[in-house]
């Protein structure tokens, strides 16, 4: 889903942007531009960062992405 709509970000491009080491939102802003110009994406953003960091994320990412 389109989290940014001033400069076309997805969801899966803060996904993929967090498995690249992105960490923070002052990162996400300067690699995506999210939420740099009017910051209604900012708390959904910051989420989906948030949720791709976490454990249990990455555990799921990484048993999805192994052959069957």
């Amino acid at each position: 889903m389109y989290v940014c709509l001033c400069v076309g970000v997805t969801d899966r491009e803060i996904r993929e942007a967090a498995d690249n080491g992105i960490s923070s939102m002052r990162q996400l802003g300067k690699e995506l531009g999210v939420g740099r110009q009017c910051g209604r994406c900012a708390c959904t953003a910051r989420e989906i960062l948030k949720e791709a960091r976490s454990p249990d994320y990455l555990t799921l990412a990484n048993m999805l992405a192994q052959p069957a």
